[in-house]
């Protein structure tokens, strides 16, 4: 494992691109709707991203090559979904957008699970434990603590609501690269794993499900969904870890005011 500590300058350049995922954030609420399709959505991000003079770096990433600009997940697709013009969203889905963007050469990472119209109360409380799950880990994020301390306290919450964890998909580092090291699970033992230290930039993103926690592939090689067929959710932030504390880089001003977190110090 090799984990690269970025210095306060390279931190502010993920925190540029960072606010362009808030952009899209901020505008896909009253963007998304029935009838448009997953590629709609897709597409919308897109804009807002080059406009901004970012990359959509999901695009051609991998092997085989993701064909969007980002993954957009109905319902039962867990994460990797790949934006399409016959795919449809309807009244009572849920999807999700998993947005990376490259600006100046670094990269910011960020998902939320958003309703479309009117939702069933058991996917509204799917993706308000996992957002909450993600919080309950970022508690824990302490210089001197460790990533078990972060994976436990995320499948706590889980566990605590009936939800499955799924344990095949991680959040990460970040950096240059869209996946650095470390790992950074969503189940763990405390007091085990690697310690947090000043200049790591992680990415968490607890995945649940509404039941079993095991996972497919679809044969697209990329799309990833409950095996049972059953709803997930998904929320997930890039942060830093500083000697001034713990800062999030993806997340709106109206959430970080809801979270009562501290803004991001901008440094020249």
């Amino acid at each position: 494992m090799s984990v690269i500590l970025k210095t306060k300058q390279e931190m502010q350049k993920i925190w540029e691109a960072g606010q362009i995922i808030v952009q899209i954030f901020e505008a896909v609420p009253s963007f998304i709707k029935p009838g448009l399709s997953t590629k709609d959505i897709a597409d919308f991000a897109e804009r807002i991203i080059r406009q901004a003079g970012g990359i959509p770096t999901c695009l051609g990433y991998g092997e085989p090559p993701f064909p969007g600009a980002i993954c957009v997940s109905v319902n039962e697709e867990v994460v990797h979904g790949i934006p399409h013009p016959m795919h449809i969203v309807e009244n009572g889905d849920i999807v999700t957008l998993d947005i990376v963007v490259t600006l100046d050469g670094y990269c910011a990472d960020a998902a939320r699970t958003y309703a479309v119209g009117e939702i069933s109360q058991a996917d509204r409380k799917l993706m308000e434990t996992t957002e909450a799950s993600f919080f309950a880990g970022l508690k824990e994020v302490q210089i001197g603590k460790r990533l078990g301390d972060l994976g436990h306290a995320v499948q706590q919450v889980a566990e605590k609501a009936g939800y499955g964890v799924v344990e095949e998909l991680c959040g990460h580092g970040i950096g240059r690269d869209m996946h650095e090291d470390p790992n950074v699970l969503n189940y763990g033992r405390p007091g085990r794993g690697l310690r947090f230290a000043e200049g790591m930039v992680l990415c968490c993103e607890p995945m649940f499900t509404a039941g079993s926690r095991y996972i497919e592939v679809l044969d697209d090689d990329w799309t990833i969904v409950t095996a049972d067929g059953k709803n997930a959710a998904h929320y997930e932030n890039t942060f830093v870890i500083t000697d001034d504390g713990v800062f999030v880089l993806t997340m709106t001003e109206s959430e970080l005011k809801k979270y009562k977190l501290p803004r991001w110090p901008q440094v020249k």
